[in-house]
């Protein structure tokens, strides 16, 4: 439990950059990990409706199974939860360029979880979960005055940079924020 807010948060994947506050989830031994557990083996070593927010930063994309990860989120997760998820976008090189990324993900790749979208009457599982926000490079460094601008494009006309730019001006990553709906 974060002493600061009382809230329970989870770092899933946290790697070497544990949230400070929060329970950290790792199969690595070697990372800052509270619970080592490998994250393609179901269920989770937590509680139904146990955490108020989850972190998942760069780790998605490593796993086997997606929707089964969303659907171990929602359990762990209490009604109205956080989820923050940050994944590679598709269209940057470093989404290929890693041999152990075996998901690639654009703007609408959540809409599957979510009620009222375009995607969401696909019903690939039962979960769902509400969209926050998703935003290219959040909080990337920005190294000259066009990532800035490209930056503010892109996260103000999604769809058109996705279909229309992502190719030329690749951006690295999207953080989505779902909440959960139980």
């Amino acid at each position: 439990m974060n002493q600061n807010t009382g809230k329970k948060i989870l770092d899933v994947g946290c790697g070497h950059r544990k949230r400070v506050g929060a329970v950290g989830i790792d199969n690595n031994p070697r990372s800052d990990a509270d619970i080592l557990h490998d994250l393609n083996h179901f269920p989770y070593p937590f509680s139904d409706s146990h955490f108020d927010e989850m972190y998942a930063t760069n780790v998605l994309e490593h796993l086997d199974d997606v929707v089964k990860v969303m659907i171990e989120l929602h359990r762990i997760g209490k009604p109205n939860a956080l989820v923050s998820i940050t994944v590679p976008h598709y269209a940057h090189r470093n989404a290929n360029t890693d041999p152990t990324h075996k998901h690639f993900f654009g703007v609408h790749s959540f809409d599957y979880f979510i009620n009222g979208t375009e995607y969401g009457d696909f019903k690939y599982s039962a979960v769902q979960f509400s969209l926050e926000s998703v935003e290219f490079d959040k909080g990337s460094p920005k190294r000259y005055l066009f990532d800035e601008w490209l930056l503010r494009f892109a996260n103000a006309r999604k769809d058109f940079y996705e279909i229309r730019l992502a190719n030329i001006f690749p951006l690295a990553q999207l953080t989505f924020v779902l909440r959960i709906v139980k």
